[in-house]
C-alpha cells in the first residue's frame, strides 16, 4: 500500500496536478470492467476535477449480485493552495488515502484478487485551491461548495460510506495516526461499530480512536453553526451509515500546512478503507445495527431534519 501511496503523492505534489493525470494513472493497473470518471466543475473560486472509481465485485450489485455496495470518499478542500503556498498540503492526505486505495483495488482485481460487493471511490484533485481562516488553525478552502462535493462524489448506490479526511487542526483527539467517528446516519450519531473498531486495531496494531463529534458536527455546511470539519458532509447528502476516517496528530496542524503529511498513517487509511470493504461486501462487518437504529427512529422520530440548514426563520439574529 506504501507503494501505491508514494505513487499517488508524486502525481499530487505538483501545480499540475489534474483527474487526468490520476485517472490515466489508475487506468494502467485497471481491469477491463473497471470505470474511471472525470469530471470538472467550476465555481466561485476556480475549478476542481471530481474523479469516481467503481471497481466491479465478483458479486456486486452492478453485475446483478446480491453483495452491496460501499463507497470511498476522499474529503478535502485541495491538494495545494498556490499560489499562496508552494506543495502539497496536508488537506490533501483525504484524496491520497482514496486514489491509493482505488489503485490498490484496482491491481487486486486484475490479479484476480476481487472483493464480492463493488467499491466505488470518489474524491476531486485541486492544486490550485484557496484557504480560510478557522479556529485554532486555517482550513483548506475549495473552488467549489460541500453541496457540489456531495453531488459529485455521493451516490445512491452506496450502502454504506467510508469517509476519509484529515483531521488534524483540532484540540480533540491528540493521537498521530488515524481514527474513526461513531457511524452517522440521517441525523443521528450511534454507537461505534465493534466491527469497525476490531478493523482498526488488527490494521494499527494499536488501540483503536474515536473521533468524538458534536451534533453541529453532522449538519450541512453552510448553517453558521462550527463544524469540526467536513468528514461527516457526506451524511448530509445520504440515507447510508457514514464512518468518518480521520488522519490525525498529536498537536493542531493546518491543513494548508505543506511538508505536514505522514506516508505511512495515509497508507494505513487506505488499508483500514480496503479491510473494511472486504468484510462488508462479505456481509461480515456491519458500520451500526439495523434493528436499533429503527428502534431509535421509532421511539424519537426522524433526525433527517439535521440533514438539511434546518429553519432560518426560527435561528436568532446575529
Amino acid at each position: 500500500m506504501l507503494l501505491h501511496v508514494m505513487n499517488v503523492l508524486e502525481l499530487l505534489d505538483t501545480p499540475h496536478a489534474t483527474g487526468d493525470t490520476v485517472s490515466k494513472h489508475l487506468a494502467a493497473l485497471a481491469p477491463a470492467d473497471a470505470t474511471i470518471e472525470v469530471k470538472t466543475v467550476a465555481g466561485d473560486k476556480g475549478t476542481t476535477d471530481f474523479v469516481t472509481v467503481v471497481i466491479p465485485g465478483s458479486n456486486g450489485r452492478r453485475s446483478g449480485g446480491t453483495a452491496p455496495t460501499i463507497g470511498i470518499i476522499g474529503r478535502l478542500g485541495g491538494v495545494g493552495a498556490r499560489p499562496e503556498l508552494i506543495g502539497y498540503v496536508s488537506d490533501g492526505d483525504g484524496a491520497t488515502a482514496a486514489i491509493a486505495s482505488a489503485a490498490k483495488l484496482l491491481h487486486m482485481a486484475t490479479i484476480g484478487d476481487r472483493l464480492p460487493g463493488d467499491v466505488i471511490v470518489s474524491t476531486h484533485v485541486c492544486a490550485w485551491a484557496p484557504t480560510e481562516p478557522h479556529d485554532p488553525v486555517p482550513f483548506m478552502s475549495s473552488p467549489v461548495d460541500i453541496a457540489a462535493m456531495n453531488e459529485h462524489e455521493v451516490t445512491a448506490e452506496m450502502e454504506a460510506i467510508l469517509s476519509i479526511d484529515t483531521t488534524k487542526g483540532n484540540r480533540v483527539l491528540n493521537h498521530r495516526g488515524i481514527a474513526i467517528s461513531p457511524t452517522v446516519r440521517q441525523g443521528y450519531i450511534l454507537r461505534t461499530s465493534e466491527d469497525l473498531l476490531s478493523i482498526l486495531e488488527s490494521v494499527t496494531g494499536e488501540p483503536a480512536r474515536v473521533l468524538p463529534l458534536a451534533q453541529q458536527d453532522i449538519t450541512p455546511y453552510g448553517n453558521g453553526v462550527h463544524h469540526l470539519n467536513s468528514i461527516l458532509q457526506p451524511a448530509a447528502a445520504s440515507t447510508a451509515p457514514v464512518v468518518g476516517v480521520a488522519l490525525t496528530t498529536v498537536t493542531a496542524v493546518a491543513g494548508c500546512a505543506t511538508g505536514a503529511s505522514h506516508e505511512t498513517d495515509i497508507a494505513a487509511a487506505a488499508r483500514f478503507v480496503i479491510e473494511v470493504a472486504k468484510g462488508y461486501g462479505a456481509g461480515i462487518v456491519d458500520f451500526h445495527n439495523e434493528a436499533e437504529f429503527d428502534r431509535m427512529v421509532g421511539l424519537y422520530g426522524s433526525g433527517t431534519r439535521f440533514q438539511t440548514l434546518g429553519d432560518s426563520a426560527l435561528a436568532p439574529t446575529a
